[in-house]
């Protein structure tokens, strides 16, 4: 059997593995636009939101924040702690200045900024995420044998994995 030494075809399938594992026209949204996420001034507190609200986020989305590293955070909260600024208890939390987030649901996604005093001056902002978006088949009955909504992409990654390793030797 001829080995296969070729980087180009290692990246090739890959890529292609990647490519079944997300959704090929997913959308990558700055948050804040070239201001980023920062606190905004008093006269525009609502200034996230209104953002969010003038986009649409599909599944498989992400949202970019951009900030000054060590000196600012984001925070993805429940709703209660959005709507209280508590971030005492994050879902997630990022401050490196440079902080991605994908939207892999459907439903409301809540961010904060965990520097005390940040998300009651308005460095906050609740993301509405929609389906799959509209390139994406009607949902598929369960199948009989139970298997996982993600089971489509572990067996791309299954079938895949032999090509891989059989490229890499």
């Amino acid at each position: 059997m001829a080995k296969a030494n070729n980087p180009v075809s290692l990246a090739l399938v890959l890529t292609l593995v990647s490519t079944l594992c997300r959704r090929a026209d997913a959308t990558a949204f700055e948050v804040g636009g070239d201001d980023g996420w920062v606190v905004p001034p008093a006269s525009d507190g609502g200034r996230f939101n209104q953002w969010a609200s003038n986009n649409r986020f599909l599944v498989g989305d992400t949202v970019h924040f951009k900030y000054e590293n060590q000196e600012d955070s984001v925070m993805v909260v429940t709703e209660d702690d959005y709507n209280s600024c508590r971030a005492a208890h994050p879902i997630f939390f990022s401050n490196n200045g440079d902080t991605e987030v994908e939207l892999h649901r459907p439903g409301l996604f809540y961010f904060i900024s965990g520097v005390e005093g940040h998300c009651e001056r308005g460095q906050r902002m609740a993301v509405k995420v929609i389906g799959d978006g509209p390139s994406s088949p009607p949902p598929s009955p369960p199948h009989p044998s139970g298997a996982a909504p993600g089971a489509r992409a572990i067996a791309a990654v299954a079938i895949a994995l032999p090509l891989i390793m059989l490229l890499a030797v």
